[in-house]
């Protein structure tokens, strides 16, 4: 207890303005205690912002690529377990887009469309004012051909048209269409349609 007290009224009679650096080890055993606890903290301080912090960083970083792996990893792996499925899909895919192609005409018979086109016309009680063909496209399996079709008469009659035209044996689609007042008083309706017909393209 004595031996306590002592080190604690050399601790308090310590002034830093009196060590004498180049003697440390024969200074008061209170100054090296309070000497060794400032290096270690020191020490410790340094570790921390220079080694722990930037593991911590590093730990992080790996924990975020490890949740970003895992989720990959499961998405390959639903992937993988499917894959038998998903070549079954795909052949059926394609036997079906093979089925479609064989559809499509080898040769397209402008006159008898046009006239299939105008009879559609007539049956929806509208009235003619174009059918155009216009320039044919090239695509890697089949030749689209698109017609101008301009018309006029009601909402009823346009509808009754793109049925007559969806129920027709070969390929018509319709789309691009306008849609204008023509008469005001007897409120008569003008229809810009275009339609489009295909034809196979014999592949070499």
């Amino acid at each position: 207890m004595a031996d306590l007290n002592k080190y604690i009224e050399q601790l308090q009679n310590f002034d830093i303005n009196d060590v004498d650096w180049d003697r440390v080890g024969v200074w008061p055993l209170p100054g090296r205690i309070f000497l060794f606890l400032i290096a270690f903290s020191l020490i410790v301080a340094g570790g921390f912002f220079f080694v722990v912090k930037d593991k911590n960083l590093t730990l992080e970083a790996a924990k975020s690529q490890e949740k970003t792996l895992k989720v990959s990893f499961e998405g390959k792996a639903h992937e993988a377990a499917n894959l038998d499925a998903y070549r079954t899909q795909m052949v059926k895919m394609e036997e079906s887009f093979g089925e479609v192609i064989k559809q499509l005409p080898e040769e397209i018979e402008v006159p008898d469309l046009l006239e299939d086109l105008d009879s559609k016309v007539a049956d929806s009680r509208l009235e003619m004012i174009k059918i155009d063909p216009l320039e044919s496209r090239n695509t890697e399996f089949y030749v689209e051909l698109p017609i101008k079709i301009e018309v006029l008469g009601g909402y009823h009659e346009f509808g009754a048209f793109v049925s007559g035209v969806a129920g027709m044996p070969r390929i018509v689609t319709l789309g691009d269409f306008e849609i204008s007042i023509k008469n005001k008083e007897t409120g008569q309706l003008r229809l810009d349609i275009l339609a489009k017909t295909y034809k196979y393209k014999a592949q070499e």
